[in-house]
């Protein structure tokens, strides 16, 4: 018998892809899931672009400064798609993974350069939602830099996605639409030679017979799961992770936000903190009563006392702070246009280094010109009517438009032209 001839470990392979066949795991199964997570990909690829280039801006990079809210939409969105495409991501390997016990395990280079590239793409897929999902909770347990792999990562998904669509081309293309895929009495239409069966072998002889003989004449159980149902599960899964960590950023779904690690409205004057003044290192320096921001600029220098800067103009601006963990809520801040105190120093329309007393990551930022010419970016001194708190950034922050809060700068020392 010719499949007797294929050897112990092709028999072995057989009967466990035997085992594992259902009509869920089928091609079209696999491609309904396969395009919302090959959209989902873009969306994050599109978005994460964004925030990783508002924060290392290549030279001649501007960006604009309206709407106010634009990168709590864009990172709000990046964070809530990659959360959904982990489930996505989990029933599409559940579908297809029997593919893994064909025999022989590849027939050409072609297969083996197939196998190495949808292996990056599991691999490096898994590792960016895994390590994506960690930042959320802002949980570092790795040795590597999380921002810079992330951002490596996501150029290795789009291009092996690219290389793997085109690969499976033929088979997306027939199963792409469900016009295409049924007969006319409704059932699915044989999946064709190479397009990744899935289905147990014909009963009647050949390769079934002899595993129902290796299982001692015990027959195949029936599929227990149907492909509706699988698509069905999948979509109730993507749904309750969404609804129930989309409300750090959505206030119409804060009440369901159970699994997400921030509450909208939690802390101090309302707002959620990620790095508190004692973690900081900066009490010392922020409670001091001589306090002074230095501005400083190609004409002269000027050191501001907190009393100088309430004397100046203030300007009030509703502005949300948008975490790049996925966090965001509006605030109501007041305090002194950049651009009334760049204008001091003779520095208007000149980009600007900020600086805080903190130290390490983020203790400065680049303020480009776009944004300290925007008339809403502050310094802003007080937080939903109040004096800002210490873990806010007293005695002074950076506020601006458009921007991650992380490069929203609290515990000002300076401002400086670049």
């Amino acid at each position: 018998m010719q499949t007797e001839r294929r050897g112990g470990v092709g028999s072995t392979l057989l009967l466990v892809r035997s085992a594992l066949a259902s009509p869920a795991r089928h091609p079209r199964t696999a491609v309904v899931i396969g395009r919302l997570l090959g959209l989902g990909f873009l969306v994050c690829f599109g978005t994460g672009l964004f925030s990783h280039f508002v924060q290392d801006p290549l030279p001649g990079m501007a960006f604009p400064t309206r709407p106010v809210a634009l990168y709590r939409i864009t990172q709000g969105v990046h964070v809530v798609v990659g959360t959904a495409l982990i489930p996505l991501l989990l029933a599409k390997l559940w579908t297809v993974y029997p593919l893994l016990f064909q025999w022989p395990p590849v027939k050409s280079l072609g297969g083996v350069l197939e196998r190495a590239m949808i292996a990056l793409l599991v691999a490096a897929s898994l590792v960016e939602l895994a390590t994506g999902l960690a930042n959320t909770y802002q949980w570092y347990p790795w040795p590597f830099r999380f921002r810079e792999t992330h951002f490596a990562l996501a150029w290795a998904i789009v291009g092996a996605l690219a290389i793997h669509i085109a690969v499976k081309l033929p088979v997306i293309v027939r199963w792409w639409r469900r016009g295409r895929s049924v007969d006319a009495a409704g059932a699915l239409l044989p999946v064709r030679e190479g397009e990744g069966d899935l289905r147990p072998e014909p009963t009647a002889s050949g390769v079934t017979g002899f595993l129902q003989r290796r299982l001692d004449g015990a027959p195949v159980p029936p599929p227990a799961l149907s492909r509706r149902s699988v698509l069905a599960a999948t979509g109730l899964a993507t749904a309750a992770v969404v609804v129930t960590t989309a409300g750090e950023t959505l206030p119409a779904l804060a009440p369901l936000n159970v699994l997400a690690p921030r509450r909208l409205r939690y802390g101090p004057q309302g707002l959620p903190i990620n790095r508190t003044a004692a973690e900081a290192k900066v009490q010392r320096s922020a409670l001091d009563p001589a306090w002074r921001l230095t501005v400083r600029g190609p004409e002269r220098s000027v050191d501001l006392s907190l009393a100088d800067l309430r004397a100046m103009a203030q300007t009030d601006a509703g502005l949300p702070i948008a975490c790049v963990e996925g966090w965001s809520t509006q605030a109501a801040w007041r305090g002194v246009p950049v651009r009334d105190l760049a204008a001091l120093v003779g520095a208007t329309g000149r980009e600007l280094l900020v600086r805080s007393f903190a130290r390490g990551a983020y203790s400065s930022t680049i303020l480009q010109r776009e944004f300290a010419d925007d008339p809403l970016t502050l310094v802003a001194l007080e937080l939903n009517g109040e004096v800002l708190h210490v873990d806010h950034g007293y005695p002074a922050r950076l506020i601006s438009p458009a921007r991650p809060g992380v490069l929203q700068t609290k515990w000002l020392r300076s401002l400086e032209v670049r």
